[in-house]
């Protein structure tokens, strides 16, 4: 879980209150994830829970201020050894939506594909222009470097989707599946 370990990562590196945690994960992923400051509290504490932080105290502001425990030091040790996992299908809403466009009533699947390779090809060109942003200036600290890295994943997932995208509007075509304005005729 992306948040789970995620504050644990930045909790080894000291006690931290729960927005300047929000604000340091979205620093650090190029805040292309962004967090609602409620999803950090809850996550803090069911880490708490869990015995892998703890509350260190209050700030001068009055905020709780949480620590990394050593059962949560061990976690995120196993966290970074530990491959991610993808042996199954995802819940990818792009799945699902070509997969129910397949044979629904007036739904052109191609004409759907389509769309969404406009719209990844639009987003391309924007994560590019952002990978451009990133490497004109220094790459001095690990937050450059981390928006960087973002970025490229970004880059990546585009690239992979819009080649699946034309994988399956070859494969509708070999499979003869009519657009719906050919389907009336």
């Amino acid at each position: 879980m992306a948040i789970r370990h995620g504050l644990l990562a930045l909790l080894a590196d000291g006690p931290r209150h729960c927005s300047r945690l929000r604000a340091e994960f979205e620093a650090r992923t190029g805040a292309a994830r962004p967090l609602d400051i409620g999803r950090v509290c809850a996550a803090l504490g069911r880490l708490e829970h869990d015995g892998l932080v703890t509350r260190e105290g209050v700030d001068e502001a009055g905020r709780v201020v949480y620590a990394l425990a050593e059962a949560g030091r061990a976690e995120l040790r196993a966290w970074y050894v530990r491959p991610v996992e993808r042996a199954g299908p995802s819940c990818d809403e792009l799945a699902i939506k070509l997969v129910l466009a397949v044979g629904a009533p007036g739904v052109d699947v191609r004409e759907v594909v389509e769309a969404q390779r406009r719209h990844v090809s639009e987003a391309l060109h924007d994560y590019v222009r952002q990978r451009a942003e990133v490497l004109a200036g220094p790459l001095g600290g690990p937050c450059e470097v981390a928006r960087l890295l973002v970025v490229e994943q970004l880059i990546c997932c585009a690239e992979a989707e819009s080649r699946w995208l034309d994988h399956c509007e070859a494969r509708l075509i070999r499979l003869g599946l009519p657009r719906v304005e050919d389907a009336g005729k």
